[in-house]
């Protein structure tokens, strides 16, 4: 018996005492499929031309060398990220990141053909894809208006762009055998005071309207609405506000979407879950790490993430929640980051099954709080870390910090040749 199993019988001797069953809690963590993000690996640049990331309140910072210049470069950098996380998980694509063959495709014109690659790729490596319209770094987002445009004609357009990303979506969706979860988000606001905050508003509603009237079958495509506090150049004003989202949402049975870092600082997301999972069938979180704004850090281990998890799990929600990974961290390697990030959201729900839940659930019932604290506080010094090796290795993938080697490895091996 190797020292990981040893810690690890230990370990599960010691949350027995407890009540925990900790093959169960691994059996669980590893039903979750969570959707990394492919912009974390480019910087949010896609590949419609070589202009990059412009405007709509997305801001990448940092310039470490050997970020993805191709789609191939970017699958193979998300193929060694998974090499490195426990689970079979998701991939999450902008429309930006079609393959058009050196050709003028504007976003308008984009049809499922030009993601086929991407529909190969993920069906050679057992994953699922996830769908976002890209609603920035265009001509016709210049203003930092879309779906909401007081112009007619710029509005059709974007209609026109997310009608076809949804085709798109629900042809994923049947290719991959399981719904393709498309998240739509817009970055339409303002920077200073509107005169008139309900017309952007009704605008962007009747938009929807015309886009969600396109019917898809639920078993390829689920719709969520993403809301956001400000952004970059809309600080007064943002048109998806929380309350506009959230309504719209519940009215049309789509997904209410949480973004981590879309809400004011000292506003958590962890603490919405319950509420909205009484009132919805479905919700998308966006698991992000804001500082001191929506400014998409690595996700880690940190009190948000960990209650975010706690939530999930001790509510019973994952059977109804969507979870991906939102940031974009150019500062460090990239396969690190989605390595970083993954395994951060991952320790956190191993965690969260490894509570003594029920314990807890039972002292708060019978309105032992001290009992209920006492635990709470002993839990945190249980042998976490033994589960999670074991859980590493038992999935195939490094342990501990040894995935980090493999990092630079293939960093000075692959992607210290880009220029």
């Amino acid at each position: 018996m190797s020292k990981i199993e040893q810690a690890f019988e230990l370990a599960k001797e010691r949350y027995a005492e407890l009540g925990v069953d900790v093959d169960a809690a691994m059996e669980n963590v590893s039903k979750v499929k969570i959707s990394l993000h492919c912009w974390q690996g480019d910087d949010v640049a896609g590949f419609e031309s070589t202009a990059g990331l412009t405007g709509g309140g997305i801001l990448a910072t940092g310039n470490y060398p050997g970020k993805a210049r191709t789609p191939d470069e970017l699958r193979a950098d998300a193929e060694k990220a998974f090499s490195l996380i426990p689970g079979k998980h998701r991939f999450n694509l902008h429309a930006i990141y079609l393959e058009n063959g050196g050709k003028k495709v504007d976003r308008d014109e984009i049809e499922p053909a030009h993601f086929q690659g991407w529909i190969d790729w993920a069906k050679a490596n057992g994953l699922g894809l996830d769908f976002n319209p890209t609603f920035f770094s265009h001509e016709k987002a210049a203003d930092g208006l879309t779906l909401s445009h007081p112009d007619k004609g710029i509005r059709d357009f974007w209609i026109e762009h997310d009608k076809r990303c949804r085709t798109i979506a629900s042809a994923m969706g049947a290719a991959q055998g399981s719904p393709c979860v498309v998240n739509h988000w817009t970055p339409d606001g303002l920077k200073d005071f509107p005169a008139d905050r309900l017309a952007p508003r009704r605008r962007l509603a009747e938009s929807y309207d015309e886009i969600f009237s396109v019917q898809h079958p639920r078993e390829t495509i689920r719709d969520g609405v993403e809301c956001k506090l400000f952004g970059i150049g809309a600080e007064s004003y943002t048109v998806g506000s929380h309350e506009f989202c959230m309504g719209y949402a519940m009215k049309n049975n789509l997904l209410v979407t949480l973004d981590a870092g879309h809400f004011h600082p000292t506003e958590t997301i962890s603490d919405k879950l319950s509420s909205l999972a009484l009132f919805v069938d479905e919700i998308l979180l966006h698991v992000s790490r804001g500082v001191r704004w929506d400014s998409d850090h690595v996700v880690v281990w940190n009190d948000e993430m960990k209650a975010i998890a706690e939530e999930l799990v001790r509510c019973d929600l994952l059977s109804k929640t969507y979870v991906a990974l939102d940031y974009f961290d150019a500062t460090i390697n990239r396969v690190a980051a989605w390595t970083i990030g993954t395994r951060s959201a991952l320790k956190a729900l191993l965690a969260a099954f490894l509570d003594p839940i029920s314990t807890l659930k039972k002292a708060e019932l019978d309105g032992n709080y001290t009992k209920r604290l006492a635990l709470m506080e002993e839990a945190r010094t249980l042998p976490f870390s033994a589960v999670w090796d074991y859980y590493c290795e038992k999935n195939g993938v490094p342990v501990g910090e040894k995935w980090l080697a493999e990092v630079e490895a293939y960093e000075a091996a692959v992607q210290s040749k880009r220029v």
